[in-house]
């Protein structure tokens, strides 16, 4: 069994060939495919940590989509003042299926 543990969208996210996994907004090359930075690779008992090594492995995953986060509602409010205000924040995202560990 072989996989990675990727730096992906501010994020650690553990990935086989076949996740898809869901992060920050990644613009993908001409092909739609993105590389992703190894920090970990398991390969059956064989577990890899050192950085000259891991400059060696590339983690290619293809963009499937690009699509945006759920609503998320901020509300600030202060007692006796009249003070009120609201705010809205939604995320950009990206879909991503690995295609190859190697």
């Amino acid at each position: 069994m072989v996989y990675a543990i990727v730096r992906a969208g501010g994020r650690q996210e553990k990935v086989e060939v076949g996740t898809v996994l869901v992060v920050d907004r990644i613009a993908g090359d001409d092909n739609g495919n993105v590389e992703l930075a190894p920090v970990l690779l398991v390969d059956g008992d064989k577990v890899t940590t050192d950085v000259d090594a891991l400059a060696k492995i590339t983690v290619t995953a293809e963009v499937v989509t690009d699509l945006r986060g759920p609503k998320i509602r901020i509300q600030h409010y202060r007692n006796k003042t009249g003070y009120k205000r609201r705010m809205g924040h939604r995320s950009e995202l990206t879909r991503l299926k690995v295609t190859e560990i190697k």
